[in-house]
């Protein structure tokens, strides 16, 4: 082995630079027009200049009067991270010509590997040939041709090419991928930024099955060029089967543009249409679609989508901007012509059953938060009148949490602010089975301005008894130009303004126990709530808007306040007692519970006060001593889990409320089942006891191949309200898959009651999709 002056070993530096040039071959078919950005200067090594030349052969031959330096034999070069290998190299200083013979491997510092059998290059690397050329990639891709050569200082030409990416080869050389593509002559022109493709062909299962006379397209130093991407498919109930083309436009640096026409068999040509631009720190988008529907009467009638026998159309914008590393704000919006247009036509993005349209301005520090936000709830239902919609309030909303930084008398205080602020077109009201009215929200327009302040502080006395007393003070000011509700029962606050407050004594214990064996370590923890507090203010007479959703379980038996918004408050003197447990166990088994039951001591109990949405009756916590709630868990090593929550009667220990799972990951097959259970809860608005039960699974056979499935069924009702399967490949380098999914829908709120989804994916080429492939469960 030597170490030689690099001025005096120009040939070697050479040789080096001439296996680089080889690599500018290697991107030749990466098609997809959103191309990844590569430094032209890649081309040839980034050799640091203090970097040291190490060479070794068999023999090295100066020959004076030819001119020629000969390494024979072995001959391995290693200069700033890029390594040569080869039987024989040879340069000749009369014509600049450096030559290199058996099995060429030159390795880059990024562990790209390019093979060849002989190599001809000149010393200024503008031409030359090589034999036999492999290429392999860090990126799993392969490339192989007979031969290929530079000319005319500009273009690389390939002969006889063959590409394919090949993941699985990495740990299985065995392996053949399913898909390939070949081209006679492929030709990349470093003037221009592009590849030509000649008489190339796409094989799959090594027959063809597409054949291209000529196709250009950019090379891998173009980040983004103008053209037609992948087409894409789509199969609907009432749609029919679309194709979509879209063209995608690069007009700036900062802004591009996507044109997506599609041609539907059923209703005609949807034309959708997306703009970007992109700023320093953020980026906004504006989109729109259109289509003149052609056959309304495909559709359910009396629904809104068969009454828009015409243009139906939308448009929509998002934002979204990083102010500095604690503040952001954007926007999501959208305007349609009518109710339904996004959610019928699945426009990406705007096809939910409920689009939320909103601002935001939102900022974390170390102790505080701020969040800004105002909502507009664009309900998509088939509903002509678009009553859900109008129902649904206009919001805006901010939310301030602030944590003092320094400890006050030794515990921590923080402090909580909300404003609401809601106006509403059309009351949502209605009457359940058993008569009784809930007013979900009131015609009209209502501003609260909620504070509270909390300090808690914990103690550890001897034996490990963990002891936290909290103090909380919360005030309300309300702003009130709402309808009173018709035939409400209860006393509603009739002003237009309103005060209530609240203050709270607190003291929670927990006696942890740590309990071990030779195989298993268990902590059982005993915990104690008691909080002292006046009666609610207003309790049923002010507006509901945020506490409406109550479940009483586990996950909420310990919190202060159990009502899961602002406009409640749980008055009155309650007690939480319960016991948690946790386990662990040396062969990989985990075990997790509680337990436990609440107990109203004093005072008005807010759970059994009537309030415009009843939103306490029938939740077990309306009685002076509650249901009794638990959950538990259990994860095994063998891929097995299950758990559990429950809600049962604290008089005779009946059901009333249940959640249950049951899990299993396996190498080939995975499976979850999910059980709920809801009991009647008629003042609520929930008449009859309701139960369902779901089920999704996947099973993996023959290496990439894999089927699955997904079933709901009501089982009160006694119908399967969801199903799909569905049939995928995966070899991380080929994707194919075909979902069916079919929905019942009573309601008549979805166009489609069934739909097929495929897609077939290229790795590094593109992505063919038909329409959604993904099934519900999975």
């Amino acid at each position: 082995m030597a170490a030689g002056d690099r001025k005096k070993n120009r040939w070697l530096k050479a040789a080096l630079l001439a296996g680089a040039a080889t690599c500018a071959l290697m991107p030749a078919f990466s098609l997809p027009a959103y191309a990844q950005a590569v430094d032209s200067s890649t081309l040839q090594p980034n050799i640091p200049e203090d970097s040291k030349l190490l060479l070794a052969a068999n023999e090295l031959v100066y020959n004076n009067d030819n001119e020629t330096v000969v390494a024979r034999g072995a001959v391995q070069i290693d200069y700033g991270g890029y390594k040569l290998v080869a039987r024989e190299v040879i340069y000749d200083q009369k014509t600049g010509r450096l030559k290199a013979r058996g099995n060429i491997e030159f390795v880059e510092p990024t562990g790209n590997r390019i093979y060849g059998d002989e190599m001809d290059m000149s010393d200024d690397f503008a031409n030359g040939f090589i034999n036999a050329l492999r290429i392999e990639t860090t990126d799993l891709t392969k490339l192989a041709a007979t031969s290929g050569e530079r000319v005319n200082e500009e273009e690389m030409i390939l002969n006889h090419a063959v590409y394919t990416a090949c993941t699985p080869c990495a740990t299985d050389p065995t392996h053949r991928g399913i898909w390939e593509v070949k081209a006679e002559r492929v030709v990349q022109n470093g003037r221009t930024k592009t590849i030509r493709l000649e008489r190339a062909r796409f094989e799959m299962f090594g027959k063809p099955i597409a054949y291209i006379p000529v196709i250009e397209v950019p090379d891998h130093t173009v980040k983004r060029k103008t053209g037609f991407l992948f087409p894409q498919f789509s199969m609907t109930q009432k749609l029919g089967f679309g194709v979509t083309t879209p063209y995608y436009i690069a007009i700036a640096p900062d802004m591009d543009a996507t044109l997506s026409p599609t041609v539907l068999t059923n209703q005609g040509f949807l034309m959708e249409g997306e703009f970007r631009k992109r700023f320093h720190n953020g980026q906004a988008t504006l989109r729109a679609a259109g289509i003149r529907q052609m056959n309304a009467e495909d559709f359910t009638e009396h629904t809104s989508d068969w009454e828009e026998d015409g243009f139906r159309g939308m448009v929509a914008s998002t934002g979204n901007f990083q102010i500095n590393p604690r503040w952001t704000f954007g926007w999501k919006v959208m305007a349609q012509s009518d109710n339904n247009f996004s959610r019928t036509y699945e426009i990406k993005g705007f096809d939910a059953r409920t689009n939320v349209n909103q601002g935001y301005l939102s900022g974390l520090g170390r102790r505080n938060s701020f969040d800004l936000r105002a909502f507009y709830f664009d309900v998509q239902d088939a509903d002509p009148e678009d009553k859900a919609e109008r129902q649904q309030a206009i919001v805006q909303t901010l939310d301030h949490e602030y944590i003092v930084p320094q400890p006050v008398l030794g515990g921590e205080l923080s402090v909580t602010t909300n404003i609401t602020n809601t106006d509403r077109d059309l009351p949502d009201t209605y009457t359940t089975a058993y008569g009784v009215d809930r007013f979900r929200g009131l015609e009209g327009s209502m501003t609260r301005l909620t504070s509270e302040v909390e300090w808690k502080r914990q103690f550890i006395v001897p034996g490990g008894l963990v002891l936290t007393p909290m103090l909380a003070a919360r005030g309300d000011v309300h702003r009130l130009d709402m309808r009173p509700p018709v035939g409400y029962t209860s006393s509603f606050v009739s002003d237009d303004s309103a005060t209530r407050s609240m203050l709270t004594a607190g003291l929670e214990a927990r006696y942890p126990v740590l309990v071990t064996t030779d195989y298993s370590t268990h902590l059982f923890e005993p915990i104690a709530q008691i909080y002292a507090r006046p009666d609610e203010d207003h309790a049923g007479g002010l507006p509901n808007e945020d506490a409406q959703s109550f479940v009483f379980d586990a996950t909420n038996l310990f919190e202060r306040d159990k009502f899961s918004g602002f406009d409640r408050i749980e008055g009155g003197t309650r007690a939480n007692l319960g016991v948690r447990y946790t386990g662990t166990f040396d062969n990989g088994v985990l075990l997790r519970s509680i337990v436990g039951q609440s107990f109203h001591l004093g005072g008005v109990n807010s759970f059994a006060t009537a309030d415009l949405v009843n939103a306490g009756s029938d939740s077990g916590l309306e009685t002076d001593a509650s249901d009794y709630v638990g959950m538990t868990g259990i994860d095994l090593p063998n891929g097995i889990s299950f758990a559990t929550s429950a809600r049962l009667d604290k008089d005779d220990l009946s059901l009333r409320r249940n959640d249950t799972s049951l899990r299993f990951n396996g190498d080939s097959f995975e499976t979850e089942i999910i059980y709920t259970r809801i009991g009647a809860q008629p003042r609520y608005g929930l008449a009859d006891t309701s139960s369902e039960i779901q089920g999704a699974a996947a099973l993996k056979f023959h290496d990439y191949w894999s089927v699955f499935g997904s079933v709901t069924y009501d089982i009160g009702n006694h119908i399967v309200s969801r199903n799909g399967v569905g049939l995928s490949y995966d070899d991380r380098d080929t994707v194919f898959s075909i979902v069916y999914e079919q929905t019942r829908d009573k309601s008549s709120s979805q166009a489609n009651d069934w739909s097929i989804g495929a897609r077939l994916m290229f790795r590094t080429l593109g992505d063919i999709q038909i329409g959604d492939t993904t099934l519900t469960g999975f």
